[in-house]
């Protein structure tokens, strides 16, 4: 590694921790003063960075990052009260404002819509296999 390019690695490297950081405590109330001050930068050069970075402010970050974390609970079954809570946000009007805007449905309808699909898959696997597969495996002759 030549020295010319040391100081950005560094700098690259301090700012992945700090993603790794949103990445571990999503579900923590955090803020950007504590992810800058993980990172060891100040406030707004962190933002900047971060945001140069990733194309991505930390705060849209963390809220990307919450929002995949409620589908994944919503998808195992949990309900939309314990998923709220589970992943930070202050209440369940803003989780549900969020999610909407987000996914244009909202967390139940979003959970009553995988349970019925969990449940056609169960019942009838067959219907969700692709075209393309059954093609391949030569099953449609």
């Amino acid at each position: 590694m030549s020295t010319q390019n040391y100081p950005k690695i560094y700098l690259y490297k301090r700012i992945v921790e700090a993603k790794l950081f949103i990445d571990k405590h999503y579900a923590d109330n955090i803020d950007i003063n504590a992810i800058a001050g993980e990172a060891c930068f100040s406030k707004y050069h962190f933002l900047r960075l971060f945001k140069q970075t990733y194309h991505v402010t930390p705060h849209q970050y963390l809220t990307t990052v919450r929002i995949q974390k409620a589908r994944e609970l919503l998808q195992n079954g949990t309900s939309v009260t314990e998923t709220c809570f589970n992943l930070g946000f202050e209440s369940m009007s803003s989780f549900n404002k969020l999610f909407k805007r987000r996914l244009k449905i909202t967390p139940s309808a979003y959970a009553a819509f995988q349970r019925r699909l969990h449940t056609d898959i169960v019942n009838h696997p067959l219907k969700h296999i692709p075209v393309c597969f059954i093609e391949y495996m030569h099953w449609d002759k």
